[in-house]
């Protein structure tokens, strides 16, 4: 009989038997085979990985992750749009990817008098 973890398999066929009884006196029977297998108590297996042993997606994404500085922002445009608050005729916008791709970009609006 072969053990792994809490799973017994049948030492013939690898067929999975059922559960341990946890008598070491026991016999359990394949239904496949038939085979006469000792019961064995099952055992814990704790076994640990670096994170960098399995290379994942998601982690090359969080590092392609950029912060905006104010610096950054220096990039706007200037469009001929009203402002509500000081009626100026032209605004400064900067358009930003907030959602995912196939979504469109979110638009802000930023006037000289601080709207």
């Amino acid at each position: 009989m072969s053990v792994i973890g809490s799973l017994i398999f049948c030492t013939d066929c690898g067929n999975l038997l059922r559960e341990s009884t946890g008598n070491a006196d026991a016999i359990l029977h394949c239904d496949v085979c038939g085979t006469r297998n000792k019961d064995t108590i099952p055992q814990t297996t704790v076994s640990e990985s670096k994170p960098s042993a399995f290379p994942s997606s998601l982690r090359a994404k969080q590092s392609a992750v950029q912060t905006l500085s104010a610096d950054d922002r220096k990039t706007e445009a200037v469009i001929e749009k009203t402002c509500p608050d000081c009626a100026r005729k032209e605004m400064f916008y900067t358009t930003v990817q907030l959602r995912s791709a196939d979504e469109g970009s979110t638009v802000f609006y930023r006037c000289v008098c601080g709207f």
